[in-house]
């Protein structure tokens, strides 16, 4: 990748707009050889120019996604730290309820576990500990995960820019105490229809799922907006995604966490 430098706004919107443009229509083609020269920074800047659009038509925030926290997937993109998202409010669906195939393009499935904060994420140095005692409580999670680069053709700059791939999540509704959870060695099943597809450990996320939030932590102080009471951390997957297909149903259970699932409707086209 070349030099990063300042790119011209003009074309960090016209990426933004191209990408909130696929969300009601098609999959386009990877924009990451426009975004080389801006560098990550750049992807990032497009990531907020359609965050800013969102929340002024009346979205709300709700939380952060942690993306690429598996070391073979950081590999594959040639980066060496995740991402990160922003999570909105109506992007929520009920544990145990029905999405819409309409509402998602190619998505994929992976099994998380949710952080939600009872108190701001300030130390500049923020570390695993001071994101446990800022948890209020832990849930099991699912995040369908979405591209609007045709066929998941992406690179890191792809993928930021497109607000980390997030498509939907699912969240568990018994709250749990992190407090008396070993997180790193929970292990994580997930089943369709009854059929296990995708296994893993608390581990396979950055080593640990609070190491994953603190990296998250420092890098939103960084920036000027850190983690804040009350939100939602998706910390990364345990095990690999698997693609969906419609008239399936989807659930996971982490040890210690619990159970969480959601039915993915038959496409009635």
């Amino acid at each position: 990748m070349s030099a990063e430098h300042e790119p011209s706004e003009e074309l960090l919107r016209s990426l933004a707009e191209r990408l909130r443009g696929a969300y009601d229509g098609a999959p386009i083609p990877p924009i990451r050889e426009e975004l080389d020269s801006a560098g990550v920074r750049g992807a990032y800047r497009v990531q907020a120019l359609n965050t800013q659009h969102w929340t002024m038509l009346g979205r709300r925030i709700v939380g952060r996604k942690i993306g690429l926290t598996s070391k073979a997937v950081q590999q594959q993109l040639g980066v060496d730290q995740p991402d990160f998202g922003v999570l909105f409010h109506d992007r929520i669906v009920p544990d145990g309820g029905e999405l819409a195939p309409c509402q998602l393009l190619q998505p994929k499935v992976e099994a998380e576990i949710a952080l939600v904060l009872a108190h701001d994420v300030t130390a500049a140095h923020a570390s695993a500990i001071d994101v446990l005692t800022a948890t209020a409580y832990v849930l099991p999670a699912l995040e369908i995960v979405d591209s609007r680069i045709a066929g998941w053709d992406i690179r890191i700059l792809d993928t930021v820019a497109d607000n980390a791939s997030s498509g939907m999540f699912v969240l568990g509704t018994t709250p749990v105490s992190p407090l008396n959870l070993d997180l790193r060695t929970c292990g994580m099943v997930l089943e369709i229809d009854g059929r296990l597809t995708s296994y893993g450990v608390g581990a396979a996320c950055l080593g640990h799922p609070l190491e994953a939030a603190a990296w998250l932590a420092r890098t939103l102080i960084e920036m000027g907006d850190p983690l804040r009471s009350g939100d939602i951390v998706l910390t990364g997957a345990l095990g690999p995604m698997v693609p969906l297909q419609s008239g399936v149903r989807v659930e996971a259970a982490i040890g210690g966490v619990g159970r969480v699932s959601f039915r993915y409707a038959s496409d009635p086209r």
